[in-house]
This record gives structure tokens, sequence and C-alpha cells, in this order.
């Protein structure tokens, strides 16, 4: 994957009175619509995006808008990723793992310990750049409840030492019953 096609893609601050920012945070839930039923799309209220807590990032090609995500900062322990979307044109470039570098860049100066993510069975591409950047499966977390539709994963930031985990997961299971 290469941003090729792309003159220069830079990646940065977005906001919700930006037209092309709306659009992909529509097409983003009209998405995960078309894929999931209603009690299994997670998607955070566009409102919410605006709150001091949340850092929406954009990646730009110019002025065009390509794609869209957000980090959810929960505590000093943790922050959640959310409405990671590229526009369908320019997908498969790249872009995603641009945005999600950007994400955890924020995440490591906030100090944050573990990123946490949702994302759906049906998006295979999602699951590997998840995989592909570090992140492993876990079960639920938060306010998620066990859904057989649902991806839950997380990714421990350095220096991990001094971190005390945020939540018990999948992996930690695992090494219990491993002995």
């Amino acid at each position: 994957m290469s941003t090729e096609g792309i003159a220069e893609v830079q990646v940065g601050p977005g906001t919700l009175a930006e037209p092309q920012v709306q659009r992909l945070l529509v097409l983003s839930e009209e998405y995960s619509r078309s894929l999931y039923p209603p009690g299994s799309v997670h998607v955070l209220p566009i409102a919410e995006l605006s709150m001091p807590n949340v850092y929406l990032r954009v990646a730009r090609d110019g002025v065009t808008v390509l794609g869209c995500a957000a980090l959810v900062v929960q505590d000093s322990e943790s922050a959640e990723i959310k409405r990671m979307f590229v526009d369908p044109a320019v997908r498969r470039r790249g872009l995603g793992a641009l945005l999600l570098g950007n994400l955890e860049s924020i995440a490591r100066e906030r100090r944050v310990c573990t990123l946490l993510l949702e994302t759906g069975v049906s998006q295979p591409e999602a699951i590997a750049l998840y995989r592909k950047a570090g992140f492993f499966e876990r079960g639920p977390f938060g306010t998620y409840q066990e859904d057989p539709l649902s991806v839950f994963m997380e990714k421990r930031l350095e220096p991990w030492l001094m971190c005390e985990p945020a939540l018990p997961t999948l992996a930690s299971k695992e090494r219990r019953y491993l002995g």
C-alpha cells in the first residue's frame, strides 16, 4: 500500500464545521449500518467528537479530506480509537495506517498506556490493519457487551512496564490457563 496517486497527504486536526469531514462521518455511519444490525453499530455520536478529551484527525490531500479518525482519551491508562474511516475512492493506499500512526502519537504524548478499539467481523481489511500495527484481540471493555459481530482489540504502548494493566485482556486470561 502506498499513497500513490495522492499528491501530498497530511494528517492533522479536523473540525465538525468542515463539510468534507461531516460527509465522511455520515458515510462512516452509513457504512457501519449497511454491515451490522442496530445493536452492533457502536459509532461515537458526531456531537461527542467535539468533547475536550476527543482528538479528531483527518487525512488531507491539499484541501480534500480523504479520511478521518478520532482518539477518545478515557483516562491516564487508556484511549479508544473511534470513527476510523477512509473514503472508499482512496482506500488501500496507506491512509488508514497514517491516521492510526497519528492517533498513536497523540496517545503517547498524553502518556496513555493502552489503545483500545472495537471493529466488526465484516471488516477484514480493518482487522488486518490493526493487527499489522500491533493490536491483538481481547474481550469487551468499558460499556461494551460481548457481541459475536464485534472484534475488540488493544495495543500496549511503550513504556509498557511503567503501566498497570488497564483492563483484563484475552492474552492475560490465556496466560492464567497456561500456567
